[in-house]
Parts: structure tokens; C-alpha cells; sequence
């Protein structure tokens, strides 16, 4: 999604030609709510002054129809902002960015994302992503097939799923529109074998373990998500994660999640819920000392284990599909990278020569 700068909002001269740059869909229980404060919300660094100017201009729907600013949003209101000019992600500039590509063919690209990478461009990132070496890469092959990565109604070209920027691991990606089609369907079906990482605060007590709670919008801070209650279960949308203890490791544990939904931050969110933060997850709490003693050098040994490792404890290793030209089942692993790996050495250690 692009920012929502100042130039955005402009007076239209009467074009049809507009250009979706956000869409949101109400919940169903969402209590009536001026449109201008229900976007504030949501969309990054957007001040109100900038959204009443864009309603004036004409550039705020719901449900298809313009509105001013007092409209007041009800359960179920699909609500876009469009503008004259593409957002900024369609101008896609191709970056000779090195890819870690672990399989390739003429319908599919399986990638290794590193920890620090943005997928797609948006929210201030609109080069150095995923997408702009993907873009190059498609134009430098050899036979140089049609790139996936035109602008699309979904707005996430060739891109199936995403991890987040401080998430290293397993992408696909579709290099046609029927392989977009294919894989979309299992995903959509739940059919797919996703499998991370996490080394989580605390010892997780149960050896494995089913987490079930719908995931949306924290209402207090608009970078997080979180687990709604069965009383909230209007809210948010249906989540699934299945873990499995790895690794006990006395203040924290090393854990495989299964992925049976994939909802925005739910391996974090998820964790977070059942007690356990992600280890480093500063969006989420985990760059404090959650678990421990008060002993000055264990803070200093646990400094020393967010230096090796400056992001949240989370890899996307396992990846399964059935591939959408042959109908084979594929898999795909990739080892934990260097800097978790560093870290989880840190943490034997001190498990097996400190903690009783």
C-alpha cells in the first residue's frame, strides 16, 4: 500500500480513471463509526486532515459510492480509497537484488527470503523488496517468459503468500496465471504444508498443542493484531496454529509451528496469546526480558543474544504444494539461518552450564 501523502489528494478533474490504493472490509459487529476516524486506524502515518481532504475530493468509497467524512461506517462496509495515479507498488523498478533461489521452472520460483527484506514495496519501502529482484530476475532470464509481476487486482503479483520483513524463509511464487490460479486454490483450501521456527519466552509446557482464536486489528495500536475472545468472535478472522515442542532450552523453548490458516502476524500474535512472545519480537513485547533471573549478567547474556540476533526468533523452514502443471507434491526445506542458529547456540550453552 502507498503512503498517504499530501500529493495524493489532489482535486480530481472529473477522470473515471481511478486507481485503488487501500480497501478495507468492516466487521460484521463493527459499531458505527465516522469514516474518517475508522481510517485512521488503519492506515499508516494518515492524519485526519488528510483523509477529510481526500473524502472532499471525492477519493473515498464505500461500498462503491463516494462519501463525505461524517459518513458513518457499519458492519460489513467495504471501504476504498482511490486515486488518479497508480499506487506507488505498480512501479515496479528492477533491482539486480542476489536471490537465494532454492527451485525454479517454468511455472514456479521457490525462494529463501533473508530476515531484513520486504516482499512487496509499500508503506515508505519501494525498493531494495523482494518484488524489485523478482522483477529483475524475470527479465534476465534466458528465454526471458512473460513476468507475473504486472499490476493485479490483488494487488501482490505473482506473490501467493508473504512473510513478514524480519521473517527469514520459504516463498513460491507464480510465474503464470494459472499456476497463480492453482496455488491461490490451495492455499485458499488449506492444503498447502507450511512449517516454522520460533524460539519463544518461557517454557512451553504442553509438548504439543492446537491454538484456535480469530486474529484482527489490535483497537489500541494499529501495528498489532490480536487474538479476539468467543465473546468478540464477530472480530477478526478464523486462525489455526499447531505447535510442537523442538527444543527446551530453561527460559525459552524452541518450537515448530503448522500454519492451518495464515492470517497477518498469526504465528506471533498466536504465540503471544498462550503466553509465549516471540524471543526479539519488539512489535510484540519480545525484546524484553520475559522470563529469567534479575542477575545483572544474565541481562547482559541476554543483550548479547538480541545483538546475535536483531529480529524476531522466526524462520520459515518447511514448504509444501502440489505443483500446479505436473500435479506432484513438492517439499521444500531450508536449514535456520545463521543468526537464530547463533542464537540458539548461546542459549544451550547457558541452559546446560547455568540453569540447574
Amino acid at each position: 500500500m502507498a503512503n498517504f501523502n499530501e500529493e495524493e489528494i489532489d482535486e480530481t478533474d472529473g477522470s473515471d480513471d481511478l486507481y485503488e490504493h487501500y480497501r478495507f472490509k468492516a466487521d460484521k459487529g463493527q459499531n458505527a463509526l465516522r469514516v474518517d476516524k475508522y481510517l485512521m486506524n488503519l492506515i499508516e502515518k494518515a492524519t485526519r486532515n488528510k483523509i477529510q481532504k481526500a473524502a472532499t475530493a471525492g477519493n473515498i468509497f464505500v461500498n462503491g459510492v463516494p462519501v463525505k467524512s461524517n459518513y458513518k461506517v457499519k458492519g460489513n462496509d467495504v471501504v476504498t480509497v482511490l486515486f488518479e495515479h497508480p499506487p506507488y507498488e505498480f512501479l515496479l523498478v528492477p533491482e539486480n537484488i542476489p536471490l537465494d533461489i532454492v527451485y525454479e521452472d517454468d511455472a514456479v520460483l521457490v525462494v529463501n527470503k533473508p530476515a531484513g527484506m520486504v516482499v512487496h514495496p509499500g508503506h515508505g519501502n519501494y525498493s531494495g523488496t523482494l518484488i524489485n529482484a523478482l522483477t529483475y530476475h524475470f527479465e534476465n532470464l534466458p528465454n526471458n517468459p512473460s513476468t507475473p509481476l504486472g499490476a493485479g487486482p490483488s494487488n501482490r503479483p505473482g506473490l501467493v503468500h508473504r512473510i513478514d520483513k524480519d521473517t527469514s524463509g520459504l516463498l513460491v511464487i507464480a510465474k503464470t496465471e494459472e499456476a497463480m490460479t492453482h496455488l491461490a486454490k490451495q492455499f485458499f483450501d488449506k492444503s498447502t504444508e507450511r512449517e516454522y521456527v520460533a524460539l519463544v519466552w518461557g517454557n512451553v509446557e504442553e509438548e504439543e498443542g492446537t491454538i484456535e482464536g480469530n486474529i484482527g486489528r489490535h483497537p489500541k495500536n494499529r501495528l498489532q493484531n490480536t487474538v479476539y475472545e468467543n465473546d468478540e468472535e464477530e472480530k477478526g478472522k478464523p486462525a489455526v496454529t499447531h505447535y510442537k515442542v523442538l527444543e527446551r532450552l530453561g527460559y525459552v523453548t524452541l518450537v515448530s509451528c503448522k500454519l492451518e490458516t495464515g492470517r497477518t502476524h498469526q504465528i506471533r500474535v498466536h504465540m503471544k496469546y498462550i503466553g509465549h512472545t516471540l524471543f526479539n519480537d519488539e512489535r510484540y513485547g519480545g525484546e524484553k526480558i520475559l522470563k529469567g533471573t534479575t542477575y545483572s549478567k544474565y541481562k547482559q547474556f541476554v543483550e548479547n543474544c538480541f545483538k546475535v540476533l536483531p529480529r524476531q526468533a522466526l524462520h520459515a523452514r518447511t514448504l509444501g504444494f502440489v505443483h500446479p502443471t505436473s500435479g506432484e507434491f513438492m517439499r521444500f526445506e531450508c536449514p535456520i539461518p545463521e543468526d537464530m542458529e547463533a542464537c540458539l547456540e548461546k542459549w544451550r550453552n547457558y541452559s546446560q552450564h547455568v540453569i540447574e
